[in-house]
């Protein structure tokens, strides 16, 4: 009885469907001064102008009726084939309610797309639909007949198990693992092979928080987002204790939100000195937060809960917005600082649009693009497959910004993707810059990072120098440029102009090497 009143529900709801798509006929057009005229004669003057006023109030009463009903149907019939969040509960619900009287269990399983975001970015929406539709075919294909796949907002996929006499925590693992292992083979699509991957998360209904169709799919949901976060390919089950870690992770960034809103993080900016003039040769902006109750938060603290709030793009709009406001200002001041060094994120190489913002910013600011350092992690370069990455920084590059990769030597660039990526300075990770002056090991290191940057015409830039002899050591082995402690600290814009106008009085004297300090 319940079916075929969905199914008369589904036939009301099509036929409204037809009569809205009638209504929006041009023809129409022309029949409705009759339709008036016709109303005048049976009814008079009231009838016509009831006629007036209530024939358009219909039509758009119909038309917003049946527009999420249109849009269902010009989805892909596999998804127009699936129930939706409201079905799956009311199956769970029904499950659920006789699980005492008849002892058979359920569970729910929520799938989500790794790489949703990237087939969005690279091929649209019409293919990312389509590979959902895919994908909920081979799953419907590797569930039992009783099992239910469900539609969810935001793309992802949810599956109700009938009911079944045992189900525990193994079964739904090997269940979750054959599911990924259908949606792993390749998707042809428009002359392309896609490979997509999921994390799945369930809860049994025997762990569900309420005995409600609800809160298990809930908690599926909330499973499903752990694994997402931990992905590709993770598969997480539901425990108590992960809606507290949610709520604490939402609160994170919340905070996090207000912080960069309200101006609490801002750059702190370390000086960069050309080791053949001694002069100013840039300052990098490095992100520093200002705490209203804890002061100073190290960056180690809330760099990663940054990233991992989905944030990194937010702290780089926010991190180039003072780094270019800072160098105009010591421009006016008549403190000529070269290049002003900003850290680009993963996240934010994956924008489209990123070049294009950053023309704007420049421009908004009067600015050369030679005039900002593009800062990208080596581990960035050695691994992205990333079409709109590659772009992005060889687009950054044409358009006159340098592009520094920074931490050189602890990742596994290679020597194509350095010139892949027209990187204009290597900047040589201070695990390699310790005890320079003294280790023959480390001299050796810096040596042959030197002679090959020489041969590909890249300038470098020693990173974490603390002393003077590591400064002068660098120096003989050709370094070009040298950042650290010994050179200068992170420093807050007044006192980094301040460090500016002491340096330039100061006269330039040449550091020993070995002269370590404490």
């Amino acid at each position: 009885m319940r079916m075929e009143r969905r199914s008369a529900v589904r036939e009301g709801n099509r036929g409204l469907v037809r009569l809205a798509q009638l209504l929006r006929r041009k023809e129409l057009l022309a029949l409705l001064p009759a339709v008036m005229l016709l109303a005048f004669w049976t009814g008079g003057e009231t009838a016509m102008l009831a006629v007036a006023l209530c024939a358009p109030v219909l039509i758009l009463v119909v038309q917003s009726f049946a527009r999420q009903e249109v849009e269902e149907i010009r989805l892909p019939e596999a998804l127009t084939g699936l129930a939706m969040r409201p079905q799956a509960i009311a199956l769970l619900d029904d499950i659920l309610r006789d699980t005492p009287i008849t002892g058979l269990q359920t569970g729910c399983l929520v799938v989500q797309f790794d790489d949703a975001d990237t087939i969005l970015d690279r091929h649209g929406r019409a293919a990312q639909t389509e590979v959902l539709a895919r994908s909920a075919e081979r799953l419907c294909s590797a569930l039992r007949a009783g099992d239910v796949v469900a539609r969810l907002e935001g793309g992802g996929l949810a599956v109700v198990l009938g009911p079944q006499r045992r189900l525990d925590l193994e079964t739904m693992v090997q269940l979750s693992a054959r599911l990924q292992a259908s949606i792993a083979t390749p998707i042809s699509l428009n002359a392309m092979r896609l490979y997509v991957t999921c994390s799945i998360g369930f809860c049994l209904g025997s762990a569900s928080p309420e005995a409600t169709g609800r809160a298990l799919l809930d908690a599926a949901q909330i499973a499903a987002d752990e694994a997402l976060r931990n992905g590709p390919g993770a598969i997480r089950a539901y425990s108590p204790d992960m809606p507290t870690k949610r709520a604490d992770r939402d609160a994170l960034r919340a905070t996090l939100e207000t912080a960069l809103d309200e101006g609490q993080i801002r750059p702190h900016f370390q000086p960069q000195i050309c080791t053949d003039t001694g002069q100013i040769s840039g300052f990098e902006a490095l992100a520093r937060w200002y705490h209203p109750e804890r002061g100073l938060v190290p960056p180690a603290e809330f760099l990663p809960a940054l990233e991992d709030s989905g944030l990194s793009e937010r702290l780089g709009e926010v991190m180039l917005f003072h780094a270019l406001t800072a160098l105009v200002n010591w421009d006016r001041a008549g403190l000529r600082v070269p290049t002003i060094g900003v850290n680009f994120s993963a996240a934010e190489l994956r924008n489209p649009r990123l070049v294009e913002k950053l023309q704007w910013e420049l421009d908004r600011f009067d600015l050369t693009p030679d005039r900002l350092s593009v800062e990208i992690l080596e581990n960035v370069v050695a691994t992205t497959d990333h079409d709109i990455t590659v772009h992005n920084i060889a687009a950054l590059s044409r358009l006159g910004c340098g592009i520094d990769l920074d931490d050189f030597g602890t990742g596994h660039a290679s020597i194509t993707n350095i010139r892949r990526f027209a990187v204009r300075r290597l900047k040589i990770d201070r695990s390699f810059v310790t005890h320079v002056d003294s280790d023959r090991e480390q001299q050796k290191i810096v040596a042959a990072i030197l002679s090959m940057a020489e041969k590909f015409d890249l300038e470098t830039l020693a990173e974490g120098v603390e002393t003077p002899g590591e400064h002068a050591m660098l120096a003989q082995l050709g370094c070009g440029h040298v950042q650290g402690f010994g050179i200068g600290r992170p420093m807050a814009f007044e006192q980094a102009t301040d460090w500016m106008l002491q340096h330039r009085a100061r006269k330039t004297r040449t550091p020993r090497i070995t002269n370590r300090t404490a």
